[in-house]
């Protein structure tokens, strides 16, 4: 019988082996888009991450409050009914990163996400589904913040 201390011992020599291999880094940085979090608008995160004009469809979902009382924690959700999607990607436009999430979707995944993001300010939200054949859809909503933000 291995006691806990053992099992914590066992994972980080694990976890140090894997570091040691470079393995833990390059995924991170794998997933890392450094122009998409440059990014200053839809269009240019969508061209970013390699898809077309984003084009506005109701089979991509955004959800939100339409009055944030804290702009530190907002809640924000990104669903699609649409097949083929690679990734779904959270927006806030008047944010310094206009890029918030990015979540990559597979068979074995349903395109159904939430998050909390910081927004500064009352903004338009976008979620965006960009298909495998690099089609970008979006949705839009008004979320305004009232405090907590640095402005608003």
């Amino acid at each position: 019988m291995t006691t806990r201390r053992e099992t914590l011992q066992h994972g980080a020599v694990v976890a140090g082996l894997l570091a040691a291999a470079g393995l833990l880094p390059q995924q991170a940085l794998a997933a890392w888009n450094k122009n998409a979090f440059d990014a200053k608008s839809v269009a240019e995160v969508a061209k970013a991450m390699g898809a077309g004009a984003p084009v506005e469809s109701k089979d991509v979902t955004i959800t939100g409050p339409d009055i944030a009382e804290n702009g530190a924690v907002v809640p924000l959700g990104v669903s699609t009914t649409l097949a083929n999607v690679k990734q779904l990607l959270i927006l806030v436009e008047k944010n310094p990163a206009t890029l918030v999430a990015r979540f990559d979707v597979s068979d074995a995944v349903e395109a159904n996400f939430s998050t909390r993001a910081k927004m500064g300010q009352s903004s338009d939200v976008y979620a965006v589904a960009i298909t495998a054949d690099g089609k970008a859809l979006f949705a839009k909503k008004e979320v305004k913040v009232t405090l907590g933000g640095c402005g608003g």
